[in-house]
């Protein structure tokens, strides 16, 4: 497993492990029953805390990405990807009001924000 942690990212280590396995299991790259490291092997292989990523393992269980065995360890689950799916919408939707808002408070006209989407969206800027 290729998991890259960037210490001065700002985003928290056990955020960032949660991100990139999840990535993984939506794109197929881990498979439903496949286990993962353990949590004592992936801390020593990212040279992290035992606690950060039991922390991002729960996390996932949480999420239903990943179940747990007594004893054997974590493995990969059938998550629903379309509820999945709708939940990063959820997301996208939260950051984009927000990013209206700024908008707003900075005096852009909807044109200007549509024009600007544009824009970004094509890659010109």
């Amino acid at each position: 497993m290729n998991l890259r942690i960037e210490s001065k990212s700002g985003v928290p280590i056990y955020e960032q492990i949660v991100k990139q396995l999840k990535e993984e299991i939506i794109k197929g790259g881990l498979k439903e029953g496949e286990g993962l490291p353990s949590i004592r092997s992936l801390a020593a292989d990212l040279k992290i805390s035992v606690i950060t990523t039991k922390r991002a393992y729960e996390e996932l269980e949480q999420e239903g990405m990943v179940y747990s065995v007594p004893g054997k360890g974590f493995f990969v689950d059938n998550p629903d990807l379309e509820y999945l799916a709708e939940k990063e919408v959820q997301g996208v939707e939260q950051e984009l009001s927000g990013m209206l808002l700024k908008c707003r408070k900075a005096g852009l006209s909807k044109e200007d924000v549509k024009e600007l989407v544009e824009l970004l969206w094509e890659g010109d800027i």
